[in-house]
């Protein structure tokens, strides 16, 4: 079959409306006809072909919730009309050590991806959200459980909510601990929301004054505006925790002066240029670590989701409809959104 999607055709071509294919029902399949999809930077980095080799057409999106139409006859954990995401993954080799662990997203062959990655099903590879329509492994699809109208908001959760969750709960961030969050964008917003409900005391990091009173409406308990020097000094070695979301090349001293002995600053942004290399010796001067995050495995997502439904939390997002798309990358590129865009489906 084929549904009305989204998708660039070429590196140096707009995001437009094209058509594309979609597999028939197999046993452990769920079609789902996608209500709303998030846009996420990679979105844009992918489509454009500005991290290497893309297969096109390219559909993007991978933050994907809608409603189940069809179950294969081996699917017994979702009915027609159960509302569902989709993150990052539609498959993994499911047998390594990484997937028995349930962290998929560090399959040791390499997990699918939920667009522009190799699949047997037509074109050759994965095509994403930007759709009316997609069929997915049922060990991939997750059960949402928000109340409908906070969908829409929901759907940025799906990445941006479960790359800041996964390190928070790895880390095991709680009560009693300082937690910094640095960037306030698509995914620090996300980040400083989480850290708040699990009961960290959270400090938002930003070089925009402008930026303030949002990151204290988000729940920051207090902000620092990392350009002046005497604010920053005065957290010096104080920090149990702090995440950095920020994507562009910057100084890691800067942050890392802030832990506390045995801190941990977890990044996950991956930078266009490469980061300035880190002071040695203000990590072994106080055993502080730099480390890394990518995305999370199935059940900490789902884990996630259930969390901030309890807790009513969803992403900041503004509506768009499919044909403002390569506006809301240009947008996007010069951090013009609070925080995150979402394609309403129904207009592709």
């Amino acid at each position: 079959m084929t549904v009305k999607a989204y998708g660039a055709t070429a590196a140096d071509r707009p995001v437009e409306a094209i058509e594309i294919p979609r597999r028939d029902v197999g046993e452990h399949d769920v079609q789902i006809e996608i209500d709303y999809c998030g846009i996420c930077h990679s979105d844009l980095h992918t489509v454009r072909g500005e991290w290497g080799s893309v297969n096109y057409p390219c559909v993007p999106g991978h933050e994907i919730v809608g409603r189940v139409s069809a179950v294969g006859s081996g699917v017994s954990r979702f009915k027609e009309g159960d509302t569902v995401g989709v993150g990052c993954m539609v498959d993994s080799c499911q047998h390594c050590h990484s997937c028995d662990e349930g962290l998929e997203q560090y399959c040791e062959n390499g997990f699918t991806g939920t667009y522009d990655s190799k699949t047997p099903d037509a074109p050759g590879h994965t095509l994403g959200g930007y759709s009316q329509r997609i069929v997915v492994k049922d060990d991939f699809v997750l059960k949402i459980t928000h109340p409908r109208e906070q969908l829409a908001a929901v759907a940025p959760l799906l990445c941006a909510g479960v790359t800041t969750w996964s390190p928070l709960r790895h880390w095991k961030v709680g009560p009693g601990m300082k937690v910094g969050v640095v960037g306030i964008g698509g995914l620090g917003h996300m980040g400083v929301k989480l850290a708040h409900a699990l009961g960290a005391h959270v400090v938002a990091f930003t070089i925009s004054e402008s930026k303030v009173q949002a990151a204290l409406d988000l729940g920051a308990d207090e902000v620092v505006v990392s350009r002046d020097k005497a604010q920053m000094k005065a957290h010096a070695r104080s920090f149990d925790f702090i995440l950095n979301t920020v994507a562009a090349s910057h100084d890691l001293d800067a942050f890392t002066k802030l832990l506390t002995i045995n801190g941990t600053m977890c990044l996950v942004g991956v930078p266009e240029h490469g980061h300035p290399s880190p002071n040695v010796s203000i990590l072994i001067g106080g055993r502080r670590s730099i480390a890394g995050s990518l995305i999370g495995g199935i059940k900490e997502t789902q884990e996630m989701l259930d969390f901030c439904a309890e807790k009513g939390i969803v992403s900041d997002i503004e509506m768009i409809r499919a044909e403002q798309i390569e506006e809301a990358y240009e947008r996007m590129l010069k951090s013009d959104v609070k925080y995150r865009f979402v394609i309403d489906n129904s207009t592709i």
